[in-house]
């Protein structure tokens, strides 16, 4: 933790990267370059399936909101009559082969993230193998498919890109891993579709998004009370995402004065991880919890958030996806 916080200090507020970071940067500079021009030149081939293909994704590491926008996303295309489901790798999960989720999903087998996304009633599949992964969504009867933190996998060809900007830390010092936080440059915003800024103030082209939560939830059965009644109470915050100091932030907004504990991102819980032998409430977010329903106390909660858009951004992806639409069922000429 303390050489990640070290780089996030580089990163953000303006510290100097250590020195070994600049030919790491510049190496992995190249790879990007070289597998970009693979793919360009046709040596690497990208799958294209029969159906349309939305990547939500980041240019930046870290936790920027892309769940939640995948869950809106998903949640908006089902309420205009489509049949969306969503392909993941699965990070954190120890699946390989492509697999559809079920029931009752293993987020030590399938990620925490996917589990997340299936728990809002959303068809989930996952696998190293996206295009696979996502073949099994369409036998499922799928027609459109959301890939999840899928920006950087140009192995699934896809038909619109979201990418997801952090609107209080943007690009930080806009460089690339390690001696920034930048998966891809800057510039490559001028190939996505579409561009939503969660939090701060959306510029020029950017679609604001806001998480909003309300109500927390229970761990051990589900009972529900509002996130102000722990309004100037002392907590227990938990995060172990890619931003917890978005989370930590967010309950000291409600009023709420928490004890932090961050843990690094897709963190494998066990009990004595949160055994804090002092009887406060413990609050997390939903990401988290998926992974501590199975040994959860009385006094755990989850803190679900909600992604708020504008109607112009549903409209805007609506129309690639009729536009889409008409290119295919065109005749070719």
């Amino acid at each position: 933790m303390a050489l990640i916080d070290t780089l996030e200090s580089a990163w953000y507020t303006g510290g100097r990267a250590p020195w070994w970071t600049w030919p790491l940067a510049a190496l992995y500079g190249g790879m990007i370059r070289l597998r970009s021009s693979l793919y360009f030149f046709g040596w690497l081939r990208s799958v294209r399936l029969p159906a349309p293909v939305i990547v939500i994704g980041n240019l930046s590491v870290g936790g920027t909101g892309k769940t939640p926008l995948t869950i809106a996303v998903v949640a908006n295309l089902r309420a205009r009559g489509y049949r969306p489901g969503v392909v993941s790798r699965g990070y954190g999960g120890s699946q390989r082969e492509p697999l559809l989720l079920g029931e009752a999903p293993d987020p030590a087998q399938v990620g925490d993230e996917p589990c997340l996304i299936h728990a809002s009633g959303a068809p989930v599949a996952v696998g190293r193998d996206r295009p696979a992964a996502a073949q099994l969504l369409l036998d499922a009867g799928c027609n459109v498919l959301v890939a999840d933190d899928g920006m950087q996998h140009y192995r699934l060809a896809r038909d619109v890109e979201i990418c997801v900007i952090d609107g209080v830390r943007r690009f930080g010092n806009r460089r690339l891993l390690p001696a920034g936080p930048l998966r891809e440059p800057v510039r490559r915003l001028q190939q996505v579709d579409l561009r939503v800024c969660n939090g701060g103030i959306a510029e020029d082209g950017e679609y604001p998004m806001q998480l909003r939560g309300g109500n927390v939830v229970a761990l051990d059965d589900g009972r529900t009370q509002s996130l102000a009644s722990f309004s100037g109470q002392r907590v227990h915050a938990v995060a172990a995402i890619g931003n917890p100091r978005r989370f930590f932030e967010s309950l000291r907004a409600a009023g709420i004065d928490p004890i932090e504990h961050a843990f690094t991102d897709h963190h494998d819980f066990s009990a004595a991880d949160l055994d804090f032998a002092d009887g406060l409430p413990v609050l997390m977010t939903d990401k988290d919890a998926v992974k501590c329903r199975r040994f959860a106390q009385p006094h755990w909660w989850r803190v679900p958030v909600q992604a708020e858009l504008s109607q112009a951004f549903y409209e805007a992806l609506e129309a690639r996806l009729e536009g889409l639409r008409r290119e295919r069922a065109s005749p070719a000429t």
